[in-house]
C-alpha cells in the first residue's frame, strides 16, 4: 500500500477538502476505560482543516468519555452502498484531541456548524447541547483501498 506524508501546507489537499465539504455525517471514536465507544455526529470543517466541529448532549456517551480522555478520531466516508464504492470509496480518519468550546471561541464556529446543517438550530442552543472541537493533527485519505496519504496538520 503506497503512502505519502506530507507536512500542511496553506491549504488541504483538494481530495480532503471535497470529501469534508461534500459530507455531512462522520463516525466518531472516543474510550473510556478500555472500552472503545463510537457514535454517528454531524459536523462542520474549518475551512483550512485545521478543527471539526461537532454537537452533541453533556449527557451523551461520548461528551463523558471525551471529559476523561479528549483524544479521538473521526471518520468521514464518501459510500453510496454500491459495488462502485470498492473502487472509487475514499475515507478519511482524522485525529486529535477535542474540547468544548466556550465564548469568545463559540460563535464564529457555531455559524460555521449552522451554515452546514441549519436543521439542527434548536438543537445546538439547547442548554444541555455542547459544541465540541476536534483539534486535527493529523489525518489518513484512503482512496481506492490502496493509495494512502497521511497528512500532518502542523502547530
Amino acid at each position: 500500500m503506497p503512502s505519502d506524508t506530507p507536512t500542511s501546507p496553506a491549504t488541504l489537499p483538494p481530495e480532503i477538502s471535497t470529501l469534508l465539504d461534500s459530507q455531512h455525517l462522520a463516525v466518531l471514536a472516543t474510550h473510556r476505560q478500555g472500552q472503545p465507544h463510537v457514535s454517528l455526529v454531524a459536523f462542520a470543517a474549518s475551512a483550512d482543516g485545521r478543527e471539526i466541529i461537532f454537537a452533541t448532549t453533556r449527557s451523551s456517551r461520548k461528551y463523558a468519555n471525551l471529559q476523561v480522555d479528549p483524544r479521538a478520531a473521526l471518520l468521514v466516508d464518501s459510500r453510496g452502498h454500491q459495488e462502485a464504492d470498492f473502487h472509487r470509496g475514499q475515507a478519511l480518519s482524522a485525529r486529535g484531541p477535542v474540547r468544548e468550546l466556550s465564548d469568545p471561541d463559540k460563535a464564529s464556529r457555531l455559524n460555521l456548524f449552522l451554515t452546514k446543517h441549519p436543521h439542527l438550530t434548536d438543537f445546538v442552543h439547547s442548554p444541555s447541547c455542547a459544541l465540541m472541537c476536534l483539534a486535527v493533527h493529523r489525518y489518513d485519505y484512503v482512496s481506492r483501498f490502496q493509495r494512502v496519504i497521511e497528512y500532518r496538520i502542523t502547530p
